[in-house]
């Protein structure tokens, strides 16, 4: 731990593309004491910022150099390219590199993305940065490919992005320095990875003592209404024996209320055994 410890404040480093407002409203509800400062930077600035103690955490994007900041990676965004609405690719739900072969595909000096082989015709100068690389294609001077939050960020009513499916992705991910891991960047990791306010610090917030979970209870509660439910079935069952033994009962009685009727079968029988009329 270092003496920024006890610093009255936590600043939050994050790129483009990234929207921390969730992180942030939590730590606010938890930490109300201590103020949190968002710093916008830009992908290839934010690794400096943390190394130089401008900002003690950092949502960043890859490449990440691991030799001396710490990292956790939290996802990976889909790639799209951006096009004007009545470009061709606007047909289409998804297209590969392949398919912009014939297109001017801008590389903006901000770039994120790693291509071993960069798709379509090169512009002949690079922009200075993804939103002046979007105004070029607004322009219609060429298409853009970049991650799918930047293409949100910089959106224009006269554009439109669709996935590029074999192209490389940006991984998003919180970073800090490696010897500056302090109480507060504890903290934030904490959020960050869903730990409740009650859960020690390492422990996901979804891990349970293994005494306290809900399937022992529930089975413990079943087992316990297995055997209510057992006895009353052996007093339906004893029930029914009683309401057969009446059933029995009124059987008997029956059986001696009505031997005329048998009789009466009997004489049927003999009836039945006299010669017919020869007609």
């Amino acid at each position: 731990m270092t003496g920024s410890d006890t610093s009255p404040s936590f600043r939050l480093a994050y790129v483009p593309g990234v929207t921390p407002t969730k992180w942030v409203r939590i730590w606010h509800e938890r930490l109300p004491d201590v103020p949190l400062t968002l710093v916008a930077v830009s992908a290839a600035e934010a690794p400096g910022m943390l190394r130089s103690g401008d900002a003690d955490a950092g949502f960043v994007r890859s490449p990440i150099d691991r030799s001396d900041l710490s990292a956790i990676p939290l996802y990976t965004e889909t790639t799209v390219v951006v096009v004007p609405k009545d470009h061709a690719v606007a047909a289409v739900d998804e297209v590969t590199a392949e398919d912009l072969a014939d297109d001017i595909v801008l590389h903006p000096l901000d770039d994120t993305l790693e291509w071993e082989q960069r798709p379509g015709l090169p512009a002949i100068e690079r922009p200075a940065s993804t939103a002046d690389a979007v105004e070029l294609v607004a322009a219609g001077v060429g298409v853009l490919v970049v991650p799918q939050s930047l293409a949100r960020l910089h959106h224009r009513k006269d554009l439109t992005y669709r996935p590029v499916s074999d192209a490389p992705v940006s991984d998003v991910a919180l970073s800090w320095p490696q010897d500056a891991t302090t109480d507060l960047v504890e903290q934030f990791i904490g959020i960050v990875r869903g730990r409740t306010v009650n859960s020690t610090r390492g422990r996901p917030a979804q891990e349970q003592p293994k005494g306290k979970r809900p399937e022992a209870g529930d089975v413990r509660r079943k087992a316990t209404g297995a055997k209510t439910s057992g006895g009353k079935t052996s007093g339906k069952s004893s029930g029914g024996k009683s309401s057969g033994g009446r059933t029995a009962g009124k059987a008997a009685g029956n059986a001696a209320g009505k031997r005329p009727r048998s009789g009466s079968a009997g004489a049927k029988g003999s009836r039945r055994g006299k010669p017919r009329r020869s007609s």
